[in-house]
């Protein structure tokens, strides 16, 4: 007997048969199952291998808070992956064998990795972009300069403000103490030289540029800063805060200086028995370093009875607290904004508001400071195109 009811179709034949719906769908997986999806069918591999795909899923997904933490160890190749999400398990790479070369990280912004071989007499340097969590990579054209030296190669990328990056190449000018620039654009996919040759402290670190505020910023080891716009291509001083400048002869333990959520911070450890210092952010106009949080990590070292050692090579330093900042991890929820710090053998995050701590991931024996996590890149899950 006829029922009257009309065979309805199942909710997976409506997906099917509609890429409009089924494209609005994917626009909202995260990149990770994307990437399990390509294998249901070509029809998926086709659509989410669109590149206005990839754009526009880049575009929905704007949070710029890590999603983990790459450490490399040189110089050995072998990468730790430590998750700062619980959506994130497994690593996206535990090696970078993705070129028939010897690859190694230089830096990471928002989800891509600018990459180097290794340089040797009888070879040049190449230089890639790789985007871990696509496993896609793009092989950078010859710099224009004959037989360059290079003190340092920056990667400039902001996917809310542009789909494209930027990288930014220092290298040695014919008089000392003075430099110049090329600055290679995806967009253009060429290197060009950036205006004349500028003269810089002979401290100045530029391998370890921080992008921020459409800007690569680069700090001497003495007290000095410089910064590029990329905007209106000027380069300027930057100001340091008073407290650093004036700290006189007390010996360094180490240097913070990163970005994370459009936000710049600069953190710097005197004396071997500092539990207690300042994270300090700068104003968006330059105008001021200011004090963002106070860390003070004495339950911590209550907690980690290993953090306190014996400093071998100064017996006058009976002791000293074993730990080096990873990074500074701000979220859209304050309140869980944190610091990733590697103490001996773990790796914790301690949390700026209640200066509450969690132990993120245990390392083992060979994970140890004593033989120190030296590289550190932010990791963001992203289909952004290379």
């Amino acid at each position: 007997m006829y029922s009257g009811e009309i065979p309805a179709a199942s909710s997976a034949e409506i997906v099917f048969e509609n890429d409009d719906l089924l494209t609005e769908i994917l626009l909202r997986t995260p990149v990770k199952s994307l990437i399990r999806f390509k294998s249901v069918s070509k029809h998926w591999l086709f659509l989410i291998s669109d590149h206005h795909f990839s754009l526009n899923h880049t575009l929905r997904n704007t949070s710029l808070s890590s999603h983990g933490l790459i450490l490399h160890r040189p110089p050995q190749n072998h990468l730790l992956f430590v998750p700062l999400s619980q959506s994130l398990s497994s690593p996206p790479c535990s090696s970078l064998s993705f070129a028939h070369d010897h690859v190694k990280i230089l830096q990471s912004c928002h989800g891509l990795l600018c990459c180097s071989s290794v340089r040797t007499i009888n070879k040049s340097q190449n230089y890639y972009i790789y985007n871990p969590a696509t496993k896609r990579f793009s092989t950078l054209p010859r710099l224009k300069s004959d037989n360059p030296i290079v003190y340092g190669v920056n990667l400039a990328y902001n996917p809310t403000k542009s789909p494209h990056y930027k990288v930014i190449c220092v290298l040695a000018s014919v008089l000392p103490s003075q430099y110049k620039i090329e600055i290679f654009s995806s967009h253009e996919k060429l290197w060009r030289p950036f205006g004349e040759s500028f003269s810089a402290p002979i401290d100045m670190v530029f391998h370890n540029g921080v992008y921020w505020n459409s800007s690569v910023h680069w700090i001497g080891s003495t007290g000095s800063a410089l910064f590029l716009n990329l905007e209106t291509e000027c380069i300027k001083r930057m100001p340091l805060p008073q407290v650093i400048r004036n700290i006189g002869t007390t010996a360094r333990r180490f240097r913070y200086f990163g970005e994370s959520q459009g936000h710049l911070h600069l953190i710097e450890v005197y004396g071997s028995r500092t539990t207690q210092f300042d994270v300090f952010e700068m104003e968006s106009d330059y105008s001021n370093w200011f004090v963002k949080y106070k860390v003070d990590l004495d339950h911590v070292v209550s907690s980690f009875p290993m953090i306190m050692r014996r400093d071998w090579n100064d017996p006058s330093d009976l002791d000293y607290y074993a730990f080096f900042i990873l990074c500074v991890v701000r979220e859209e929820n304050e309140e869980e904004s944190s610091l990733v710090l590697n103490v001996p053998g773990k790796i914790i995050s301690y949390n700026f508001k209640d200066k509450s701590f969690r132990q993120i991931c245990d390392l083992g024996v060979k994970g140890s400071i004593d033989f120190g996590w030296f590289d550190v890149y932010q990791y963001f899950e992203t289909l952004s195109a290379v």
